[in-house]
């Protein structure tokens, strides 16, 4: 036996949405209903375990051999299930090693994540049976009593053998797509390095990060209280029965003489600048009872398992078009930024649930919690957290590509890339915080919204006016930037000829770094200085809403839906840029696999460290250049803490 596929149909009365894979699995009443599989393509079988039949022997110790690999769709949700199921000890799970994954390699090619939308896209003979959604709602989940049901909260095959007739049919049906998914993928296997990446991933999920549930249930409580009293204040004031209705308080503000189109926050802190008291004090309250990062808390409680750990966070591959790794559940990509003189303290007072003394000291509570989301997570006893990210990748990385020799003489020399462009655009020597210094703002702005092509939009997008620039002036920051790096825009417009010749010809494109773009088989692929692929399906050339040639493709678009997305030079330098900063993080993993990894989030790894270990060590690993990147100037700053926060 080579390769086992795999497909469970599983019971728990925990919800899988709100508190994850390891904790669903963790239920005293979990268990696995069905197990579909196939031994090296062949036929499918249905081990019907609620009926009293039994996986063969030769099948599970083909799941403890890590000599035969393990294929199904979300892998993990198999692996982990079928580890509770053996009988792991607690928070054991079976070796990622030998587990491959099709939602995985249908998201390298550029493919929906969903086994249904694959099968939509790639036309399969098997699609998944449209059934499913309603017998899995109906057989896995438990059930509300009634009196036409008997009062029972659960639904057992018994109850409806027709029904469960056709649930056995939809589990062989899975399989039977998982395999018809790798049938039309393998003539484009997922590179081992990424196989690798993606076990290393899975031993962080299993691994979790502690969570300091102490802090999260006075947080939570916190907020509950703080929530009471300033709706009451602002139902004082307005006299609405819920002042939190945006729908309420527009009516309420108009009937004051304040006609507004959006109570979002964006609009609220813009009016708050020339608001009344009166008014000014019932926007403010909007802000505050809007507050929605301490959401982030009760996710938290969600989802850490009986050992205080929360797992699963992470999804590799997340986002397909660069291989970007997603949050999931507590989603750790965005969490709010700390920047409360006193973390500790203020930390402190919220886990001894001192809500006069929070509330009479910070005034704002909402944002106070909202500051110390973060600072729920914990090392375990007798470690520490060394966060360690990458000073300015994508800045690195863009300029190492298109060969812009004045940034990367002041990486080299360790300037401060916001100073060196405001230097460039306007030609004179800009000291932060010194001579000239006022102009860094100008730099940072046009560095962080016109790298991949943005013009006065992105800047605004990115927050030009909030900063105190003038609408005026973005034109001319946009024309000096575009002057001051004139490889970087010429990079744009060779990725785009590239890239159209490409897919006109049919044809392989090189440019330097072992960029390559090549046309096959229906797919765009662009080969990083890695070797990875970024892949793009049916590309075609289109009509921009300019009139002009661009590159179009099928792709998950803005609406959450397959659909044809165009394209063209400074967006395909994008993903290069991020897909290639994004395998740097990779190999710094790889590196650093020997010590506990926890989290990464964006360009940052959080390590759980012995005490011994120095943030040096980690940053200096970390900062190694790949091989594959000869050339590349790269640097990693760090920091230790007690519980995790932004430096």
């Amino acid at each position: 036996m080579k390769e086992l596929h795999i497909d469970l149909e599983t019971f728990s009365s925990t919800d899988l949405g709100k508190c994850g894979l390891y904790k669903y699995s963790e239920s005293p009443d979990f268990e696995i209903t069905l197990f579909g599989y196939s031994v090296d393509g062949g036929e499918v079988h249905v081990v019907d375990l609620m009926k009293g039949e039994k996986i063969p022997e030769e099948i599970i110790n083909a799941i403890k051999d890590e000599s035969v690999i393990k294929t199904a769709h979300n892998a993990m949700f198999e692996r982990v299930c079928l580890s509770r199921f053996l009988g792991f000890p607690p928070h054991t799970y079976l070796n990622p090693h030998s587990w491959h994954c099709t939602l995985i390699w249908s998201a390298y090619l550029g493919l929906p994540l969903a086994l249904k939308d694959v099968g939509y896209v790639l036309k399969l003979d098997r699609q998944k049976l449209e059934e499913g959604k309603e017998l899995v709602k109906y057989f896995c989940v438990p059930c509300s009593p009634t009196k036409a049901n008997n009062y029972r909260t659960r639904n057992m095959p018994d109850d409806a053998p027709e029904k469960w007739e056709l649930f056995k049919a939809y589990n062989k049906r899975d399989v039977e797509t998982e395999m018809e998914i790798q049938q039309r993928l393998e003539k484009y296997p997922v590179p081992d390095e990424v196989w690798e990446e993606y076990w290393l991933d899975q031993e962080i999920n299993d691994r979790g990060v502690r969570v300091d549930l102490t802090l999260v249930d006075k947080a939570i409580t916190m907020d509950e209280a703080s929530k009471t009293e300033l709706t009451k204040k602002a139902q004082e004031i307005t006299n609405l029965e819920n002042p939190n209705s945006a729908i309420q308080l527009k009516h309420y503000l108009s009937t004051i003489g304040v006609d507004v189109e959006s109570l979002g926050k964006k609009q609220v802190k813009e009016m708050l600048k020339e608001a009344s008291p009166e008014v000014k004090e019932i926007l403010e309250l909007r802000l505050q009872l809007a507050k929605s990062s301490v959401k982030k808390y009760q996710a938290m409680k969600n989802a850490s398992c009986s050992d205080d750990r929360a797992r699963g966070m992470f999804q590799f591959y997340g986002a397909n078009r660069t291989g970007r790794f997603s949050g999931r559940l507590i989603q750790l990509q965005n969490l709010p930024q700390n920047h409360l003189p006193d973390l500790a303290e203020a930390r402190s007072l919220v886990r001894d649930g001192d809500y006069e003394v929070v509330k009479l000291l910070y005034e704002d509570v909402p944002d106070t919690l909202s500051q110390l989301v973060r600072t729920a997570f914990i090392p375990s006893e007798c470690k520490k957290y060394i966060v360690a990210d990458f000073s300015a990748i994508e800045a690195r990385v863009i300029a190492w590509f298109a060969n812009e020799k004045w940034r990367l003489n002041a990486f080299k020399n360790g300037e401060d890339i916001y100073c060196a462009s405001a230097s460039q655009m306007f030609h004179v020597p800009v000291v932060k915080h010194g001579v000239n210094g006022e102009l860094r703002q100008k730099g940072k702005i046009a560095e962080l919204a016109l790298g991949y092509g943005g013009s006065v939009g992105a800047m605004k997008a990115m927050g030009a006016l909030d900063m105190g620039l003038d609408e005026e002036e973005l034109e001319d920051i946009v024309t000096m930037w575009r002057g001051a790096s004139p490889n970087i825009t010429k990079f744009w417009w060779d990725v785009d000829s590239a890239a159209m010749k490409a897919v006109k010809e049919k044809t392989t494109v090189k440019l330097h770094h072992g960029i390559t773009f090549t046309y096959k088989s229906g797919l765009l692929f662009i080969t990083l200085p890695s070797g990875r692929k970024l892949s793009y399906v049916k590309p075609r050339i289109g009509i921009n809403q300019f009139g002009g040639e661009c590159i179009t493709y099928e792709g998950v678009g803005s609406t959450k839906k397959w659909e044809r997305i165009d394209t063209y030079g400074p967006k395909l330098v994008e993903n290069i840029v991020q897909a290639t900063a994004r395998d740097i993080l990779c190999f710094a993993m790889k590196n650093l696999s020997n010590q506990k990894i926890v989290m990464t989030v964006h360009d940052e790894i959080i390590v759980e460290a012995e005490k011994e270990t120095t943030v040096k060590e980690i940053s200096d690993i970390m900062g190694q250049t790949p091989p594959w990147a000869e050339g590349l100037l790269l640097r990693a700053d760090g920091y230790e803490c007690e519980f995790y926060k932004k430096d």
